[in-house]
């Protein structure tokens, strides 16, 4: 039973065996360098070492758990870095890095979100810059500006800008770790972003991602209740609509069940919908700028994206990121269960091999060197324009070029998605990117760490896990 579990200010990064020393030192002082909790919506600071830069791992996770009454108990993030990565993100004239980031960045504890101004200001340069978005983006931005501009400033009516919600994320190497809560609403998202050939990606996505899945989810409710005849004239309008999240507390509450898988698939289509549009507007920021910058083409990000509400867990995937739920069936007491929620999307899953040869039957080296177009091994990812589009292939020179780019796309866009309805046998989730699954299986994860919460109901799992990680490849390296 975890519904007692408070993970509160461990703060000792330090790791104390002999390998693990040996380790660290030989990766210039390799560092925990992200870490925060959230026991109850309350926030503990953490402290935040600054990460060094080495090759070869990268690690994020986040541990969640439920109480048995099926609400949400506390959350706890951790992550390192040891990959070389440029320092900052110049893409979009530099406002992310500069600008946007700063205002949301909170690596050591949850803060509270005020309002999205930054987010406007991006949507703004993207306007004034003459975007090659098609004409569906360009209503798209003109509809989600209408929407923040009607909404009330004193009382916040929506997700996005009420004054109860927290946020709390940082980077590591070129990736990203971010989660977002409302007390008052009682849900949390979780994203991990694993970066690669640079942060671009990843940082876009924290800026983006969740300002556009707040935005669909709007729809929804809208949707949802003039199906329903719930929409009075007044209600038509973003000033008379309640909080998005309103109507689906109220529908996860309802005994109807199949009035909530349908909301739960409509959630599944918004998180879709989210990951679409950013993905378009990236290629969009990385055309305007890649004559001053040609590797922004190769930049891209695996996709894993949480949203627990009461027992609802709906989530969304892209690449080789897991999440991994543990569950103790009753009749199994002491028995901890793996489940992985995820599908693994790259050329070490028989299927995604599969379909990517049979999508290119006249291409003979769509895989070589057991990488897509010898470049990539992920088959589905965020960006990384120059695997899907000619004209991104075209801005590069020489070797970084891919040859042959007979018949794009190569890798894809399109996300696996999931809903789960969380039991009284269920204990918590696990996200983690590539780099922990590299050295431990579903199984072995979830073991460490419902033993490591049995025996330190205090204490930090993601944390621990990461020192698990460092442990385990001190010894096979």
């Amino acid at each position: 039973m975890v519904d007692d579990l408070f993970y509160e200010g461990n703060t000792d990064h330090s790791i104390s065996s002999e390998d693990e020393d040996t380790l660290v030192r030989s990766c210039s002082n390799l560092s925990v360098s992200f870490g925060y909790h959230c026991n109850s919506y309350q926030s503990f600071p953490l402290e935040n070492d600054e990460h060094d830069t080495s090759p070869q791992m990268r690690f994020e996770t986040n541990a969640m758990t439920k109480s048995r009454n099926g609400s949400f108990t506390c959350l706890s993030g951790a992550a390192i870095s040891a990959n070389f990565t440029l320092a900052n993100t110049n893409i979009c004239k530099g406002l992310i890095g500069e600008e946007i980031l700063p205002e949301l960045d909170s690596p050591n504890s949850f803060r509270k979100i005020v309002s999205s101004p930054s987010m406007s200001r991006l949507d703004l340069l993207s306007t004034s810059q003459g975007s090659p978005a098609s004409t569906e983006s360009s209503i798209f931005e003109i509809s989600k500006n209408l929407w923040r501009s009607s909404a009330p400033t004193t009382v916040s009516s929506n997700f996005l800008t009420g004054t109860e919600v927290k946020m709390a994320g940082g980077a590591a190497g070129e990736d990203r770790v971010q989660a977002v809560c409302s007390e008052k609403n009682g849900w949390l998202i979780c994203g991990i972003y694993d970066g690669f050939n640079g942060r671009d990606a990843a940082d876009f996505l924290a800026v983006t991602l969740y300002d556009n899945i707040v935005y669909y989810l709007y729809l929804l409710e809208c949707r949802i209740k003039q199906q329903d005849g719930l929409c009075s004239s007044s209600e038509d309008s973003p000033n008379g609509v309640k909080s998005e999240l309103t109507l689906a507390m109220e529908i996860a509450e309802n005994e109807d069940v199949k009035l909530s898988e349908s909301f739960r698939a409509g959630v599944l289509n918004c998180l879709t919908s989210a990951v679409e549009q950013a993905e378009n507007d990236f290629l969009c920021m990385v055309e305007q700028d890649m004559d001053d910058r040609p590797d922004l083409v190769s930049v891209g990000s695996c996709v894993l994206v949480v949203l627990l509400q009461g027992t609802d867990l709906c989530i969304l995937n892209l690449g080789d990121s897991r999440a991994v739920l543990a569950s103790m069936p009753y009749a199994e007491m002491d028995t901890v269960k793996a489940t992985q929620l995820t599908e693994i999307h790259s050329l070490e899953n028989p299927l995604e091999y599969q379909k990517l040869l049979a999508d290119h039957p006249n291409d003979s080296k769509v895989v070589m060197g057991n990488k897509v177009k010898g470049k990539l091994k992920v088959t589905r990812a965020f960006g990384v324009g120059y695997l899907k589009q000619k004209k991104f292939n075209d801005a590069l020179m020489g070797i970084l070029r891919v040859r042959n780019l007979c018949s794009p796309p190569y890798v894809y866009t399109n996300p696996h998605t999931l809903s789960h309805k969380v039991t009284e046998d269920d204990l918590f989730v696990v996200l983690g990117s590539d780099g922990l699954f590299d050295f431990f299986t579903n199984d072995e994860v979830v073991q460490l760490v419902y033993q490591f919460m049995h025996d330190n109901p205090t204490g930090d799992p993601a944390k621990y896990l990461i020192e698990q990680v460092v442990h385990k490849a001190a010894k096979e390296l």
